[in-house]
């Protein structure tokens, strides 16, 4: 046995040891991380140099991880490559030396390729320090004939080297004196086994805990696709996400340019998330070869394919020095874009393929999906697939496509009509469809705040522009025949019309400034009256939202339509001639216009309509009776 030397490390490591201590680390537990991803990267070297001299290692290839809680020491043994002095002294003894890098560099210059290489920057080893007091290496090199070393330092200023007499098999040993207040955290093994789970799982070789491998599931998305069956994705799927249920569609895929990576993504069944309330809990997992840099990362997909469960391995990413955090750039943009389009193209084809699959992946993850509203680079690819309920369905459950519908549109239309409400009922009874209905004009059907937002900003498709039906242009609904022969009311008289230009302004003066303007309409058959937006572009559905928005609690100002030919306007039209200022008039008045709040959804005081209603009951009840003696 040599003499034990001192030496000081090649840099000003008082304060640089410091700082990778105390900041460059957020969590303690990746130290352990970094340590097994040292010893996969030695254990990859010794299969290289084994496969590049075909020679046979006879050494099983693998890490174990020890602990001894009286003692407050975790130790990590690996199998590989091992160092020498020079190496010990070069790749430990100096901070940021790589020696990883430098052979990443030579398999570049002709040999075999490293893929399974880790190791970047050198500085993961001293993690250690967050959790040690002394930390003691004992290695032996490959080499013929290479004696064990023995390194040790309480990684302030200064390390000792000693070459050891005794024989041990190649590789390293790293033991470590934990700090008392955390050596019974790190010396549990279920702890361990934890750490290893989450961090470094899907490491290439095998990791032991107390005897037992910690590592068993497999990194699926490296193996060839047609290698895998259903059930092993399924198992996957479910040890990934712990959903019971297999997946709905699983996406594997690889990709050599414009950046290197593999991803396997899976689409659940069901929306685990309802409510909305865990938009946080969402995004793939990112690994660099194999080793777990951030879990759910949110860069990697947008919010609205968060649906989506999954892992994406890329060959090479610039990371931070302490691999906790990505560092922003060209490449992590272009795996996003990439990963967006395969999605979305894989979707696609399952629209294509199968309308009744594809119904049932939009009820699971429709609602999230239509946030895609916002990705103007996919417009096109969105407006594809988002789905609506329309007038033509059978019930609410009835999906179609923009295409869909354009494939029913009457002739010369070129407008894509749209409407929110409550529910399909409420739909079916809005007097601004009334026009619609009668002329078997198809519109879609909005029941979330979000369609609005869909609608207003995409304005078109396919040389179709998406209009409200509740702005559509009367006088080009006038060009379509109606379903049904209609019993018109008679025409206004000229005498008529100005009598009832004079009753929409008593109208208008019976509910001031409630309204902006009282006006005749020419989209009403069935109802009296409804109620339009001043500006004529914003819907009144938007506005409410607007307004909920801004809290603002106030019932808008709109314009009153009032439907000449009904039958309750014709009998008033009939009082107001006789008398002007006859009370029927201001008391039918108030009663429409909050007739039409309640509709809207604005009337938020119904006691004087419920009043009203009841009186005119009473008096109408009275007629009734006399009529059916």
């Amino acid at each position: 046995m040599s003499k034990k030397t001192t030496h000081k490390f090649k840099a000003e490591v008082s304060q640089l040891l410091d700082i990778l201590v105390h900041s460059l680390y957020t969590n303690k537990e990746v130290f352990l991380r970094e340590l097994v991803s040292n010893a996969s990267d030695a254990l990859e070297k010794v299969r290289f140099q084994a496969t590049s001299e075909d020679g046979k290692d006879e050494i099983p290839l693998q890490i174990t991880i020890a602990s001894d809680k009286d003692a407050g020491t975790i130790t990590i043994t690996d199998t590989g490559i091992g160092m020498t002095r020079d190496e010990l002294m070069k790749n430990i003894g100096t901070i940021a030396h790589s020696g990883t890098a430098e052979l990443t560099r030579m398999a570049t210059e002709g040999k075999e390729s490293l893929d399974a290489l880790i190791g970047r920057f050198g500085v993961g080893f001293y993690s250690v320090y967050m959790v040690a007091d002394e930390v003691t290496v004992t290695t032996r090199s490959a080499e013929a004939n290479a004696k064990p070393i023995l390194w040790t330092s309480d990684g302030k200023t200064e390390y000792k080297l000693q070459e050891l007499d005794e024989d041990m098999p190649r590789g390293t040993r790293i033991d470590v004196k934990l700090k008392e207040d955390i050596a019974s955290q790190f010396t549990n093994d279920a702890h361990l086994k934890m750490i290893v789970n989450k961090h470094s799982n899907f490491i290439n070789f095998p990791i032991l805990i107390g005897g037992e491998q910690v590592n068993t599931v497999s990194a699926l998305w490296r193996e060839p696709k047609f290698q895998i069956s259903a059930e092993q994705y399924a198992e996957f799927y479910k040890f990934l996400t712990y959903d019971a249920e297999d997946p709905f569609d699983t996406l594997h895929t690889s990709v050599d340019a414009p950046v290197q990576f593999n991803a396997l993504m899976f689409t659940p069944k069901n929306d685990n998330d309802p409510f909305g309330m865990g938009r946080e809990n969402r995004g793939l997992d990112l690994y660099v070869r194999r080793v777990l840099i951030e879990k759910q990362n949110k860069d990697l997909l947008p919010e609205y394919l968060g649906f989506m469960k999954g892992v994406v391995d890329t060959e090479d990413l610039p990371l931070n020095i302490s691999r906790e955090t990505l560092q922003d750039n060209i490449l992590m943009r272009k795996i996003s874009s990439t990963l967006v389009k395969q999605v979305l193209g894989n979707l696609e084809k399952i629209a294509k393929d199968n309308a009744e699959r594809y119904a049932e992946f939009w009820h699971a993850h429709g609602n999230l999906f239509k946030a895609g509203y916002m990705d103007f680079l996919n417009k096109d690819k969105f407006s594809h697939l988002v789905r609506f309920n329309t007038s033509s369905s059978e019930d609410s459950k009835g999906l179609t496509s923009f295409a869909e519908y354009i494939a029913r549109t009457q002739e010369d239309q070129k407008e894509i009509y749209y409407a929110y409400g409550p529910s399909r009922e409420a739909l079916g009874l809005s007097p601004h469809l009334e026009v619609f209905r009668k002329k078997g004009i198809e519109v879609l059907y909005l029941y979330e705040a979000i369609d609005e937002f869909v609608m207003d900003a995409l304005r078109d498709y396919d040389g179709y522009t998406i209009v409200s039906a509740e702005h559509a242009d009367v006088s080009k609904l006038d060009v379509f025949e109606a379903l049904e022969k209609e019993d018109k009311a008679e025409q206004l008289s000229e005498d008529q019309k100005t009598t009832l230009d004079k009753m929409l302004a008593r109208i208008k003066d019976v509910l001031g400034d409630s309204v902006s303007e009282v006006k005749a309409s020419q989209r009403l058959s069935d109802s009296p009256v409804c109620l339009a937006n001043p500006d004529g572009h914003t819907t009144s559905s938007m506005d409410k939202i607007m307004r909920v928005m801004s809290k603002d609690t106030s019932i808008p100002t709109k314009v009153l339509e009032v439907n000449p030919d009904h039958a309750l306007v014709r009998n008033m039209l009939t009082i107001y001639k006789k008398d002007e200022n006859d009370p029927f008039i201001e008391q039918a008045a108030r009663h429409l216009f909050e007739s039409a709040l309640l509709l809207e959804g604005y009337l938020t005081d119904p006691h004087a309509l419920v009043g009203r209603v009841q009186d005119l009951l009473t008096k109408s009840s009275g007629w009734y009776v006399e009529t059916t003696k």
